[in-house]
């Protein structure tokens, strides 16, 4: 298969960039990590012990009673995320963490945290992660970047789909004040926002099936890997 590598895909909210990096990390037999939940994990943690986040004291302390890790889950052959060792797969999925992880994601405490657990899952390379700041801030240095973009109104239609199952009396409306929001957010944020890395590869999925766009971003990792 050629030289281990590691693989960041970046990209807006609700882009298939998660999807993608599972089916990568499947294809490439690599460890798929993804930062999206750990936010999420962290968020439903300051949530549901009234963390005040505007507070650094009280964001350092909650920060030091939080542990993070991946389970695979010989179920849904995915890895589940695990906050202080409790599966909180489903719960970090539900509308109020979706809400308020960009805000909780975007404090610098928050990042530096997050960022260091991520940078030492990658030290043994064969991964692929996928987020918002991983080309750009946690693996500067990856082999492969690829940032993962579609039209927003394509973005808003998958969005919805996946949240009406589990809550249908959830509108596109509400969807897209949300996605916008989040997207507002990432980018503007002050420390590390989303933006494309200068060496990354654009992947538009507009217009793709997920199998086009799984071969193509193969084809990209196999030409690094040589």
């Amino acid at each position: 298969m050629g030289k281990k590598i590691i693989i960041t895909l970046d990209g807006y909210s609700s882009c298939g960039k998660s999807t993608l990096a599972r089916q990568m990390a499947n294809e490439l037999n690599y460890v798929f990590i993804d930062s999206g939940a750990m936010y999420r994990a962290i968020t439903l943690y300051f949530l549901r012990n009234h963390i005040n986040w505007k507070d650094p004291k009280e964001i350092k302390k909650a920060l030091s009673e939080i542990t993070l890790e991946f389970s695979y889950n010989e179920r849904s052959g995915k890895s589940d995320m695990l906050l202080n060792d409790e599966n909180v797969e489903a719960l970090i999925r539900d509308m109020l963490v979706s809400e308020n992880v960009s805000e909780v994601s975007a404090l610098k405490e928050v990042r530096e945290f997050a960022v260091a657990q991520q940078q030492q899952m990658g030290k043994q390379k064969g991964i692929v992660m996928d987020g918002r700041d991983i080309g750009t801030t946690v693996f500067p240095h990856a082999e492969l970047k690829i940032f993962v973009t579609a039209d927003p109104a394509v973005r808003v239609e998958r969005r919805f789909k996946e949240l009406f199952e589990k809550n249908p009396a959830i509108t596109v409306e509400e969807v897209k004040s949300n996605l916008e929001m989040r997207d507002y957010i990432d980018s503007n944020r002050e420390f590390s926002p989303l933006r494309k890395a200068a060496d990354a590869i654009e992947l538009d999925n507009s217009n793709m099936t997920r199998e086009e766009q799984l071969e193509l971003a193969l084809q990209w990792a196999k030409e690094r890997m040589k």
